[in-house]
């Protein structure tokens, strides 16, 4: 089968990635809580991915939790050697599925061993510091003990790069001034686009950006102005959505998720719609708040 063009590539940590990748979270039960419904279908997902070029997987060992690990494990491991593997690390989960810090050195290390372990790897390629100083979006504080010993644990070779999730431009700031940061992973979408100027801050530096919900979330994007592009183009909104985030700057980098190998097929086909300036245009008013869009 032939890979597809992902919109060039760009580096994350020691490596260039295609810039549409591939992200795991939905290979977890309802809530991202406990078992995958179907374990043969999620592995063809994830060889499929590969199959068709992707080769930038994002998970985390509190999804399921330790599920979607262990199904990349089991679906793809040896994994090829230009595959880069993120995890995030910082929260853990409850009895019921509810999400919780986990900011201390001892739970900073147990979360990377337990990736580690679960991925079968010696060294994971990139870590990200989730911050749950607010779990529902990024709050100000000071996150220099958690990415202190996350710095250590670097120096100790458990960890080649680090980045940081649902952070603020000055924990950014703060954060490179005890380790350097190679991603950044916030919310950011079509219509969500609080971190316009941080996006730009990074691609000056050469600092990769990857939105989360990159198509909405749980709650897909609905948009007058999304939809009408999308039919004029002959494309779906969602592939119009992944689109516009691949021409905003060139270093997004996107992780949409499913788990169905035909939505995974339809998602990486965006990489080959290219929208003009009047479309770019038009999808733009989405997030500036016009009523119109």
């Amino acid at each position: 089968m032939s890979t597809i063009d992902h919109a060039g590539t760009y580096p994350l940590g020691e490596k260039q990635v295609r810039r549409l990748g591939y992200g795991a979270m939905q290979l977890a039960g309802p809530g991202v809580f406990g078992p995958f419904k179907d374990p043969s279908t999620a592995h063809a997902v994830l060889r499929e991915a590969l199959a068709l070029g992707v080769n930038h997987i994002d998970t985390s060992d509190f999804y399921g939790p330790h599920e979607t690990n262990r199904l990349i494990r089991e679906a793809l491991h040896p994994y090829p050697a230009d595959l880069t593997i993120v995890t995030k690390i910082g929260a853990r989960r409850d009895a019921q599925g509810g999400w919780l810090p986990a900011f201390s050195k001892a739970e900073l290390e147990q979360a990377v061993h337990d990736n580690l372990r679960n991925l079968q790897l010696d060294v994971l390629d990139v870590v990200n510091f989730r911050s749950m100083l607010d779990v529902h979006g990024p709050a100000e504080g000071s996150l220099e003990a958690p990415l202190t010993a996350l710095a250590a644990l670097r120096e100790r070779g458990l960890i080649k790069h680090i980045g940081l999730s649902n952070v603020t431009m000055k924990q950014v700031e703060d954060a490179k001034r005890i380790v350097p940061i190679v991603c950044v992973q916030n919310m950011y979408n079509l219509a969500h686009r609080t971190d316009d100027a941080l996006i730009d801050a990074l691609a000056l530096e050469g600092i990769a950006y990857v939105p989360f919900f990159p198509l909405g979330g749980f709650t897909p994007l609905q948009s007058g102005a999304l939809s009408a592009v999308a039919a004029r183009l002959g494309r779906t909104p969602m592939q119009v959505a992944i689109a516009w985030l691949l021409q905003r700057s060139p270093n997004i980098l996107l992780i949409p998720g499913t788990s169905s190998v035909a939505h995974l097929r339809e998602n990486l086909a965006a990489a080959e719609l290219r929208l003009t300036e009047e479309d770019m245009r038009e999808l733009d008013r989405i997030g500036s708040g016009d009523k119109a869009a």
